[in-house]
């Protein structure tokens, strides 16, 4: 008897390749999905909001001399014209002495209540965005999504400044102490330790003073500026504000209150 024909059918190997390729890719998607969402967790934000509560207690008083020092020596408006505060120590010395202990923490309120919304928003957003972005890119900072969400709020007085700084601080100061921090530890010249922490938080804070005092002189004169009958001479925006003061004051007019400024950023962060 004829024996029966056996047929055997084989499935080439690059055919098992694609298929075992495309198995492995649709499950790195999910996996990476799935990673992405869990990234996104509640403890950035809490954790950041009762930071920035505690630092904006605490930095509160540095905060009201840069004020002081920022307003005063105004050659446009005619109530801050004189120089009443030499510097930090002096308008901290004078307030107390003129005004009370009590003064220092004057408007400390509405101050706590911006960090627990603005502290909150910063480094909780900027913690889980930079968990899901640094790992594909490694030198990406999501801090343009906050910028663009900054700049975009209102057309009031002194609420672009204050988002043009905010977006100038936050995109400045968390990246410069992310670097700094690695960078210190990964060259052995120091370890993880608080000391690193502080040398971070000043740097980033040095950083983000350079970088923002020339808008945040703008955005607290904004507003502190009245209208005044036949006055015209005001400051229209930031811009404007800044080549004002360049012209009637010069330059370092738009770095006054940087030691406040720089103290109080490097103890925020640290």
């Amino acid at each position: 008897m004829p024996q029966p024909i056996k047929f055997e059918f084989r499935v080439p190997s690059f055919l098992n390749v694609k298929v075992g390729c495309a198995g492995w890719t649709e499950h790195q998607k999910s996996t990476t999905v799935s990673h992405e969402m869990s990234g996104l967790n509640w403890k950035p934000f809490v954790y950041g909001g009762l930071a920035s509560i505690v630092a904006e207690f605490g930095t509160f008083p540095v905060d009201l001399t840069k004020t002081r020092l920022q307003v005063q020596g105004q050659s446009i408006d005619a109530r801050f014209k004189e120089i009443k505060y030499r510097g930090m120590f002096h308008a901290l010395f004078r307030i107390c002495k003129e005004e009370g202990v009590l003064a220092l923490y004057s408007g400390i309120a509405p101050a706590l209540l911006r960090q627990a919304s603005y502290g909150t928003i910063k480094i909780g957003i900027y913690q889980s965005l930079k968990r899901l972005f640094v790992e594909r890119l490694e030198e990406t900072f999501p801090t343009d999504l906050l910028k663009t969400l900054w700049t975009e709020l209102g057309h009031l007085p002194g609420v672009v400044p204050t988002a043009q700084r905010a977006a100038i601080v936050v995109g400045v100061e968390l990246p410069v102490y992310d670097i700094t921090k690695k960078h210190l530890i990964l060259s052995g010249m120091m370890g993880d330790t608080i000391l690193t922490h502080f040398v971070s938080s000043f740097t980033c804070g040095l950083a983000g003073a350079l970088a923002s005092n020339p808008v945040d002189v703008v955005r607290t004169r904004m507003m502190n500026q009245r209208a005044i009958v036949g006055h015209v001479d005001l400051y229209k925006g930031t811009v404007d504000g800044i080549l004002k003061m360049w012209k009637h004051e010069g330059f370092f007019a738009l770095y006054k209150g940087f030691w406040p400024n720089w103290l109080r950023l490097g103890l925020q962060i640290y």
